[in-house]
Formats: structure tokens, sequence, C-alpha cells
């Protein structure tokens, strides 16, 4: 009996201490002062103001916050398996009219409809989204807060090295506007909220926090700068605002990494490279950016030692184009840039945005590695022709089916290959011309006609010349061995 009340009397001790210890928390003030116990409400109380927090943001950010539809009519052709009715009704003499039969092809034509958000920048109508959202539409509707209405808009511009757009609506009434951040403030783990209309559901609000700020390698953009976060994004966010507690966009939420590959990965456009861009696109209707002139190459361990670097650091340059700033200021191949303008240069990423954003006619410093020495050259940096895409080791988007890169050591051990001139296949596209010529990932292309191919700057420069529909002759190599094909034009 003792015993039953020795273990009786622990237990309601145990159930005693835990609601002690869980209504209150200990708290230590300063030397000489006692602890003291503080309500669990006021943990309670902060977790509330959080919560408010969020409130309030969400009521004064999503009357900014706009639906994104588009309109395309697609083509599509295909050929009746059942074989066409025309025949039957045809007469027996056009063959021996010398007629001959017509297999056409039928057509009948689509109407496909995206969908994508927004965000005001201007009282007057002006939008900020994401490129992909409205590229190579027929027509664009916009549809408010609180406002059942579709708003047709206009294309103002768009900056697909930044995978950025500016639409505008004609409204009579002046719209509410979005507060800009300073997306280089930001920190790791602080909260953020991505407002837009995931999968079609409007004035939608979820919550996360920074992951990882300036990733990228992704190929989704020349200028890739990404602010990471786990708030979820889903298809239909792509242009919306990524927001900060203050209720400032900080960025502008764009992809995601795939949900069946990883979860509550997503990123958004640093604001103050996007400020950036819808003031170019507001007053000239295009990005006017700085232009070196150089492709590069990024330096690994092995390279960087061949050079006579301690660290892997800076922008390797493969190529200088004929008749650039480079060229004249100097710079030559094998050059390693590791300071412009002052600042040093981490890899091609952060060269590239140096460089792009350095203004049209501006003298600079520039500090090369050469020789296993540094040397100071100066440059005067012109304008980036729109059809370049300088640091970037892809040539044009697709040609008759294929995507091709330049050759470096990465893709060498890629694809298996040893050639060091021409370009090389990297992608090649079901059912177009370069398959139906046997070209397959892997393929070097050293000759187009008769025009010698030697980097992505002679292939860029052949192929604008070529017709559409031309046929054309390549010199190939393939698995070491070299033969000519007939690249077929486009029908």
């Amino acid at each position: 009996m003792r015993r039953r009340e020795i273990v009786l009397s622990f237990l309601v001790g145990l159930l005693i201490g835990a609601f002690l210890f869980g209504g209150y928390k200990v708290s230590t003030r300063s030397k000489g002062e006692k602890s003291i116990l503080i309500p669990a409400e006021a943990a309670n109380n902060e977790a509330i103001s959080l919560q408010n927090a969020f409130v309030r943001v969400a009521e004064m950010v999503k009357p900014a916050v706009v639906q994104i539809t588009t309109e395309k009519v697609v083509t599509y052709r295909y050929w009746d398996p059942f074989g066409d009715l025309e025949e039957f009704f045809r007469s027996p003499f056009d063959e021996f009219f010398g007629f001959p039969k017509r297999k056409r092809p039928r057509i009948f034509k689509k109407k496909q409809e995206g969908l994508g958000s927004g965000f005001i920048v201007d009282e007057k109508g002006y939008i900020l989204t994401n490129n992909h959202v409205i590229e190579g539409v027929d027509k664009i509707y916009v549809k408010l807060f609180n406002d059942d209405h579709k708003y047709p808009a206009k294309v103002i511009g768009t900056d697909p090295k930044t995978d950025l757009a500016l639409i505008k609506i004609n409204v009579r009434k002046s719209l509410p506007t979005v507060i800009l951040g300073d997306s280089d403030k930001i920190k790791v783990g602080e909260w953020v909220m991505a407002i837009g209309n995931p999968m079609g559901l409007t004035e939608t609000v979820t919550v996360g926090v920074i992951s990882a700020k300036g990733r990228s390698g992704f190929g989704i953009t020349q200028y890739e700068d990404f602010i990471q976060t786990d708030a979820a994004i889903n298809p239909g966010n792509s242009g919306g605002p990524l927001v900060n507690i203050k209720g400032e966009v900080i960025g502008v939420n764009t992809f995601i990494i795939a949900p069946y590959a990883a979860q509550n990965i997503g990123f958004a456009i640093p604001i103050n490279l996007a400020k950036q861009v819808f003031s170019q696109l507001k007053e000239k209707g295009k990005v006017i950016r700085g232009y070196l002139g150089v492709w590069l190459q990024p330096l690994n361990e092995e390279l960087a030692k061949s050079f006579g670097l301690k660290e892997p650091k800076g922008a390797l340059v493969a190529q200088v184009i004929e008749d650039s700033p480079a060229e004249k200021a100097g710079i030559e191949e094998g050059d390693i840039i590791i300071k412009f303008d002052g600042k040093d240069v981490k890899d091609v990423r952060d060269l590239q945005m140096k460089v792009a954003n350095t203004p049209v006619g501006k003298k600079v410093s520039v500090v090369v590695w050469r020789n296993k020495r540094e040397k100071v050259l100066k440059v005067v940096i012109g304008e980036m022709p729109e059809e370049e895409k300088i640091a970037s080791r892809t040539g044009e988007e697709l040609w008759r089916g294929m995507k091709v890169s330049s050759i470096d050591e990465e893709v060498k051990n890629r694809f298996g290959i040893e050639e060091n001139k021409g370009v090389v296949v990297i992608y090649v596209e079901p059912g177009t011309p370069a398959e139906e010529a046997g070209i397959i990932p892997g393929t070097v292309i050293r000759m187009i006609d008769n025009y010698k191919i030697s980097s992505i700057s002679d292939f860029n420069k052949v192929i604008r010349k070529i017709p559409e529909k031309k046929n054309v002759r390549l010199w190939i190599i393939q698995n070491g061995q070299g033969r000519f094909v007939i690249l077929k034009g486009e029908e």
C-alpha cells in the first residue's frame, strides 16, 4: 500500500511539473537580478504578431498582383491514314493527261491558352512578368484584383536574356502598385511570401524562407543570379512577386525544380536586376547592355594550375571576337580576366553581369593574367549586338532541328571527342532535317558548304547567310570519322 502511495505521489509531481514548465519559460536578466518565469502567452503573442504580419503583407500586396492569360492559335498538319476521299472522285483521265496524284496534309487549327502572373509597377498600367509567360502568343489578357473584367494588354518590351517582360493595360483609374525592395540586402533564412495564380487559383499566397542566393547554372537564361526559396511555387506562379515581411517585392518568381525530382525548390529573379530591365523596357522598349566581345570558358583547378594560378578564379578567354572592344584593347585568347573595373572577377557569370551592367562608352581597366603575371588593359565598353550571346558557349537556339556548342574540355569529356575546331551538336529534335541527315549529339561540324567552321562565331555568321529553304552540305565528324551529309532546308 505504501509503495502504491509513493508511485501516485511521484506521478502527481510529474504532472504538476509539466504544467508549470508548460505554462512558463525561464528568462535570465542581467547579473545581480534573479531569474523570473514569463507566461507562455508571451510566446503565443509573438506567433500571433508574426501571423498578423503575414496577413498585413497579403492585404497590402494582393491588390497589385494580376492574373495573365494568353491565347495562341496553333496549326496542326496530319496525314489521313484512311486515304483522301478526293481520290475516290478523281477522274481516271487525270493520270492519262499527266496530272500526278497530289497528297496534301489535312490542316486544323486549335487555340492554346496559357496562364501566368504579374504585378503592377506603375499606376498607369505597366505590369512586370516573365518573358516565357507571354512569348510567342497572339493575345494577352490581364485580370485585376477583385475585377472579373479581362483587359487586353500590349507588349512594351521583352528581355529573353533575363526572362523578363513588360506589358501594359489601358485603364481610366489609377492602379495600386507594389513597393520594390532591395534584393542585395536579403539574407538566407528571412521570411518570404509568394503571391500569384498557381494552377489558375487566383490570389494564392504561400509562405517560406529564402533558402539561398546567387544560384546559377540552370541554362534557363543567359544572366542567372536566382534567389532560391521553399515558398510553394507552381505553374501559374510565373511572373508573380516574391515579397519580404515588410511587403516589399524582392524577386520575380520564375521556375521550380520538377516536383518529381525535388520538393519546395523554387527560384526568383532578384528585383534589383528586374528594376534595371523594367526601366529600360519602359523608356526604350529594349535593354541595352555593355559588350566586351569575348567567348568565355569557366576555369577548373586543372586549367588554373596550367596557367600558373593558385586557384580557379576569373574567366578564361577562349576566343576574341573580331573588331570587338576586347580585340581593340589587346585582350588575347588564353588571357584570364581576374579584375574588371576595379573589382575582382569570381567566375564567368560574375564577369557577364559586370560587363552587362557597365554603361556603353565607359572606359574601364581590365586586369588579365597572361604569361603568369598580371597585365592591365584599358577597354572602352561597346553596346551588345542583339544577335550575339556574349560569354555563352551555345549557338543559335535551334537551327534545322539541332543546337550546337563550342568545344571545351567539359564538352570533350561529355561526348568523348578529341576535336578542337568546329562546333559540337548537343541536341537534335526528332523529325527534323538534322535527324534525317543522321546527325546525333556529339557530332562535330567542321564545314557548311564551302565555309570552314572553327567556332560558334563562324557557325552563327554562316547560318545567317543561308536561305531557309536551301539544302546545304555539311562536313561532319562522328566517332573520329569524317563524312559529308546533306542537310535539307525548311519546307
